[in-house]
């Protein structure tokens, strides 16, 4: 098992298959969920920023999308437990072993899925991933609207990437910022011109916001973090669990109750620009 230099155990190699089979067979048994916590937020969010800015149909970035499974719950009303039976099977029942199934056949199936959920919900969705292959198949999925294929933390935007981000309404993330940092999130914004988009960040609570906070502060963004904390998955071993628990001990973080109890946490940071009136009370939707 290797580990990346946060601590984290490295599983790099599910976000560049050809298809979603991987990502979730592997995700399961870590009872990744993070997604399916934040989509009655993100839905919230969405839904007010259309009609407080009067925009039928809103054009959302998902920075880090891989396959597209926010777009996925978001557009087409799906949870993480139909999607991991999808590409996974049953629990109890097949899916256990290899999947026999083609590429070509999973995505049929996907593409199937988006045209029974017609009409989807209004939302332009745009991906912005550094895997190629991801941002593929959730384009011909349908999942995604548009794809961005590249790294924007040490490089600028192309001219075409530039014009792929412009115009964005909303920006989310669910899990990649600590690897993502207020480079890209900069990048971003400045495509937009004098624009200035909504963001809500699911991060992990390993990973410090301040350096974010303070880059948004200076393109014009107020940040506030929502109360209350997120599960994202179970530790893949014990030495991941350590390796984490001393990165956020030497951080000054108290990983007593959460971490420590054998479970990664995200927490949810909204940043909108000046003048914008506070957000509706997300704290009231359930965890």
């Amino acid at each position: 098992m290797r580990f990346d230099t946060t601590g984290k155990v490295s599983l790099d190699h599910i976000y560049t298959q050809p298809d979603p089979r991987a990502y979730f067979s592997v995700l399961r048994p870590l009872g990744y969920c993070v997604p399916q916590q934040a989509k009655p937020y993100f839905a919230k969010l969405i839904k007010e920023y259309r009609e407080s800015r009067r925009v039928a149909v809103p054009k959302v970035l998902d920075i880090g999308c891989s396959y597209g499974i926010n777009a996925a719950l978001l557009k087409y009303d799906t949870t993480m437990d139909e999607l991991y039976t999808r590409y996974c099977g049953d629990e109890d029942g097949p899916g256990t072993g290899p999947d026999p199934r083609t590429r070509g056949a999973v995505l049929a199936g996907d593409r199937e899925l988006a045209r029974s959920r017609r009409p989807a919900h209004g939302i332009r969705f745009v991906g912005l991933d550094t895997s190629g292959s991801a941002l593929t198949y959730a384009r011909e999925a349908g999942f995604l609207d548009d794809a961005v294929h590249a790294d924007l933390e040490g490089h600028e935007p192309t001219p075409r990437q530039r014009a792929q981000l412009a115009g964005t309404d909303l920006i989310i993330s669910t899990g990649c910022l600590g690897y993502v940092t207020e480079r890209t999130l900069a990048r971003v914004v400045r495509a937009q011109g004098e624009r200035r988009p909504w963001m809500a960040h699911f991060v992990l609570r390993m990973f410090p916001f301040d350096a974010v906070e303070r880059e948004l502060t200076g393109l014009g963004y107020r940040t506030t973090r929502v109360d209350g904390v997120f599960k994202q998955r179970r530790f893949a071993s014990a030495q991941e669990q350590a390796l984490v628990l001393d990165k956020m001990s030497a951080a000054g973080v108290d990983a007593r109750g959460l971490e420590a109890e054998g479970w990664l946490y995200a927490q949810l940071y909204l940043s909108r620009p000046y003048g914008t009136s506070e957000p509706h009370d997300l704290n009231r939707e359930q965890n």
